[in-house]
């Protein structure tokens, strides 16, 4: 059971991220993750950004009305 829920991760590292979803630098990636433009997950010192929520803030970004 523990392996069905460990077979597709819900995290990847910040740099990783930046890299896959925007193509910017790692100084950059923690930029919006510290800004608050990246879902992160903080555990101490340690930030993780939630891919779910990630492909959900990107699936939102196209709906939204120009007002």
């Amino acid at each position: 059971m523990a392996e069905a829920a460990n077979s597709q991760a819900k995290t990847m590292s910040v740099e990783e991220a930046g890299k896959v979803y925007f193509n910017v630098s790692r100084a950059t990636a923690y930029k919006l993750a510290n800004t608050g433009q990246l879902p992160i997950i903080r555990m101490g010192r340690l930030l993780k950004v939630s891919i779910p929520a990630l492909e959900r803030m990107l699936a939102d970004a196209g709906k939204k009305d120009v007002a």
